[in-house]
């Protein structure tokens, strides 16, 4: 009780001496639609929260599937709150000896009292929370600020019939989809700004094609659905919905600018599930968000099917990866190799991924291994990009990084033109799992892999200062990598 005084003490005084009043600590809770509520609940947890000192209320916890190679139940919570929440997790099924709150980067501190854990939040963090290294049947913690402007909830969800929402008119300028579960096409229109109830379960996909000025705010979850996609669009902001069960990716950005996606928490273990996909977009912000995929969590590409273009100016930023099957990030093996009918090769450029936790990497196939994978193909140039203040915890099978130029006939019809004037900057990895060796190399002459700048770059504490067996290879057709 005294230390809790003290750290109260202090935190007015800080709040003081900035001129800002302290936050007072409020908590909201999002009811499951009653009548389905027994056919997503996962039991492996009991998952209660309070303001300090306040009563607990029950969290529904959610089935979530996870890693496509095992096909594994876990578990998902969600809520929102502003100044600090207490949290306890009460394990049910069987004893365990440890337990971790990931990222590590977070510093949560914890306390076992008979059996179940507690811990405090001061501010909003997307989680895992880990018995006895169980990384597929753990319990996600999906949390944000209170949202100041979203429509009022009904006063008791507890007792109110919500099994089908009502249908909100998407020709208004503001949609609300309320409490209830949503199903139909959601194709939104220019102008338009959406939210989306902490008590809403969508059932389709928000559809965002050739439209302009469109915002969409959610507390809420889309379950099961295939990918939102936007396409063709401009001036897009997406913040704040959760994605789960999803049968393939969760959000795909083709040929469009400005573009912000901010606060996606998403869990996918289909075939093909990219986490936040991107074909030829160009001002593109990701930031606050939670990543995991049964493949790539984030991609960056050029043409592919039907799309053709260049991706620039992306920035990825405060954000948890976690791939429990293939990248945490992959860049460029898509592209055009220039023909009659589209004569222009592509770029992508001005790329900074920067304050990046990898909380997994999984790769079986060796060429494509890398939490962070460069592979240029299919004449695309890759340039000017940089990763920094990354921290990679583990990789099942795989390699921190992997720069390449690549042509395999299962994905490319020539190889990239180049990667060149990339920084690895502040990297640590801690060395678990089973890494092997990362590379970089060229593919001739004319396609090279240049101007690499290593610069604090650690595996289990130890600085990488050139080619290093077992640590990094690097091959043919490269220049001027250098270390700091």
């Amino acid at each position: 009780m005294i230390r809790k005084l003290f750290a109260l003490a202090a935190a007015t005084c800080a709040f003081a001496s900035t001129g800002q009043a302290a936050p007072v600590d409020k908590l909201q809770v999002f009811p499951f639609p009653q009548p389905i509520r027994y056919t997503h609940h996962n039991d492996d947890f009991t998952v209660r929260v309070r303001t300090p000192g306040g009563v607990w209320q029950d969290l529904y916890e959610y089935n979530v599937k996870v890693d496509l190679d095992t096909k594994q139940n876990a578990s998902m919570v969600y809520f929102n709150f502003d100044g600090a929440v207490e949290v306890s997790v009460q394990k049910n099924n069987g004893i365990f000896s440890k337990v971790a709150v990931r990222p590590e980067s977070k510093g949560i501190k914890h306390t076992v009292r008979n059996g179940i854990v507690y811990f405090t939040l001061n501010r909003a963090e997307n989680l895992s929370v880990e018995f006895d290294d169980d990384r597929l049947h753990n319990l996600h913690i999906f949390t944000h600020a209170i949202r100041k402007d979203m429509p009022q909830q009904p006063e008791d969800l507890t007792s109110y019939d919500i099994t089908q929402g009502k249908a909100p008119d998407l020709t208004q300028p503001v949609v609300y989809f309320g409490p209830g579960v949503h199903s139909g096409e959601f194709r939104l229109r220019s102008n338009t700004t959406v939210y989306i109830d902490g008590s809403a379960l969508l059932k389709s996909p928000l559809v965002i094609d050739g439209v302009e000025n469109v915002k969409v705010i959610s507390d809420g979850i889309f379950d099961g659905v295939d990918m939102t996609t936007i396409r063709n669009a401009k001036n897009i902001s997406i913040d704040g919905p959760i994605f789960i069960n999803q049968p393939h990716g969760t959000m795909r950005c083709i040929t469009s600018q400005d573009i912000e996606e901010r606060s996606i928490r998403t869990i996918g273990a289909g075939q093909w599930s990219d986490g936040l996909g991107h074909f030829a977009c160009e001002r593109v912000k990701i930031s606050d968000s939670f990543v995991r995929t049964s493949d790539d969590s984030i991609t960056l590409y050029n043409h592919r099917w039907d799309i053709w273009g260049n991706t620039r100016d992306i920035t990825v930023t405060d954000s948890t990866l976690w791939a429990d099957i293939a990248h945490a990030v992959m860049i460029g093996i898509h592209g055009n190799t220039p023909t009659a009918a589209h004569p222009e090769a592509e770029v992508l450029e001005r790329i900074r991924f920067s304050n990046i936790d990898i909380l997994d990497h999984d790769e079986d196939e060796p060429e494509y291994e890398g939490a962070i994978g460069i592979m240029a193909g299919d004449d695309n140039l890759v340039r000017d990009v940089t990763f920094e203040n990354i921290r990679v915890e583990r990789i099942e099978e795989g390699k921190l990084f992997n720069l390449h130029i690549a042509y395999t006939p299962k994905y490319n019809t020539s190889p990239g033109r180049g990667i060149e004037n990339i920084t690895l900057r502040n990297i640590h990895y801690s060395g678990k799992g089973s890494p092997s060796a990362s590379v970089i190399y060229g593919y001739d002459k004319d396609r090279k892999v240049k101007n690499v700048v290593i610069e604090n770059v650690t595996v289990e504490g130890k600085r990488l200062k050139g080619a290093e067996a077992n640590v990094l290879d690097i091959g043919p057709h490269t220049e001027g990598i250098s270390f700091k």
